[in-house]
């Protein structure tokens, strides 16, 4: 079933607000557990996806690159991003330790959101309880958008969630090197976005999640 770029996007919004709200506010939920409580108080731990929306990252980044990618066919990459949730480590009960939770917060929200919609495109399949094209269509879009999401955000370069874990975990001495990448990492990840390595870097990660999920949903 061919979709035009219209539908396209209106298959992919849903998906698209809930992957980058939940996970956003499990940030700051997790945070909050751990003694920070700066999200909270600014109203960033919450379902409202006005709260978490970049304007130019989460609708004008992905809508270019989903027009490229239909203009070339198909394939391709989307990219985006969201308001990041404020977290004051320092603030946390171990900074260093309770870095890793705050930071896997994110991706694990997204691993939980893809099997949901994992379970949706099952029931939605043709001989599925709930068989409907435009559902199989949809938790489709919601599968690869939160695994996407999910591993892109594991990949260890600071400020991504992976290079805060990475931060986490590696001793103090090297930790402190690593962190001072952070105000470049943003540019590294054009650069890699930008000369293919970053797709060509995921792709197995994503096949990988993909089969996980596929696994745990009964497939």
């Amino acid at each position: 079933m061919d979709f035009s770029l219209i539908e396209t996007i209106a298959l992919y919004a849903v998906p698209v607000v809930f992957a980058i709200t939940l996970h956003e506010a499990s940030h700051g939920y997790v945070a909050r557990i751990f003694g920070d409580h700066t999200a909270y108080m600014l109203g960033r731990v919450t379902l409202n996806p006005l709260k978490h929306i970049d304007p130019v990252g989460t609708v004008i980044v992905p809508l270019a690159l989903l027009l490229l990618s239909k203009l070339a066919g198909g394939g391709g990459f989307l990219f985006g991003w969201a308001k990041p949730v404020p977290v004051n480590f320092g603030n946390l009960n171990h900074p260093k330790r309770d870095m890793l939770w705050v930071a896997a917060a994110g991706p694990a929200a997204n691993f939980a959101m893809a099997f949901f919609w994992m379970l949706i495109y099952r029931l939605s399949a043709p001989d599925g309880a709930l068989a409907s094209d435009g559902m199989l269509l949809m938790s489709r879009a919601g599968v690869l958008v939160n695994v996407v999401l999910m591993v892109l955000n594991l990949l260890p370069i600071p400020p991504l969630d992976g290079g805060r874990i990475a931060i986490s975990l590696l001793p103090h001495s090297l930790a402190a090197g690593y962190a001072r990448l952070e105000p470049y990492g943003f540019m590294i990840i054009l650069v890699l976005l930008a000369s293919n390595v970053l797709d060509r870097l995921m792709s197995p990660m994503i096949s990988l999640v993909l089969r996980l999920l596929q696994v745990l949903a009964g497939f």
